[in-house]
């Protein structure tokens, strides 16, 4: 092989993993509260309902609220990608909540609240995002409290509980087996 195509095989082998990290995130922006977020009248029995009609696998809440940057920062990375919005809109009902918010909502058992007395005392919400899953009964099966590191640690808890791996064990070691069987 003469100099040249040796020098331009190696400028390419180099770049390869950024042309790959640039493809990945050719993905469609959108607004999360158009496309990720369902809509809701904050009747989350009347939502689970919903679910179990729809053939959803459950339902999700992001709590958060205005000022909290790792909650701007998971709707601006994460929520905000159509790949993201798509897989979840096809197995989950999500929906926002404000940790500080005074709009009344039923809970899972009829009861109705302000959405903050459902955040903190409900579910003990101190810090944002959590990020809550629950099953077709009301029941919460995962909680992730903070922003993922990224849009593929979001899509691997969300296929946690859509797969039922929660039952069986805890979201870091699922996080853990499916970095080793990505690796080469």
């Amino acid at each position: 092989m003469n100099r040249p195509a040796l020098f331009l095989l190696i400028l390419l082998l180099g770049l390869q993993p950024m042309l790959q990290a640039a493809a990945a995130e050719s993905v469609q922006k959108r607004d999360p509260y158009g496309y990720f977020f369902n809509d809701t009248f904050g009747d989350f029995q009347e939502e689970l309902q919903t679910a179990r009609d729809e053939g959803k696998k459950g339902i999700f809440l992001f709590f958060e609220m205005d000022e909290c940057p790792f909650c701007h920062r998971m709707k601006n990375t994460v929520l905000n990608r159509s790949d993201v919005q798509d897989w979840f809109r096809e197995r989950f009902l999500s929906f926002s909540v404000d940790v500080e918010g005074d709009i009344e909502i039923v809970d899972f058992q009829g009861n109705t609240m302000k959405q903050k007395d459902f955040a903190y005392r409900q579910f003990g919400v101190r810090a944002t995002p959590v990020l809550l899953f629950f099953d077709l009964n009301g029941q919460p099966v995962a909680r992730y409290t903070g922003a993922t590191a990224d849009w593929k640690e979001f899509l691997w808890l969300g296929e946690y509980v859509a797969e039922g791996a929660y039952k069986k064990q805890s979201f870091s070691r699922y996080k853990r087996a499916r970095r080793k069987a990505e690796q080469p």
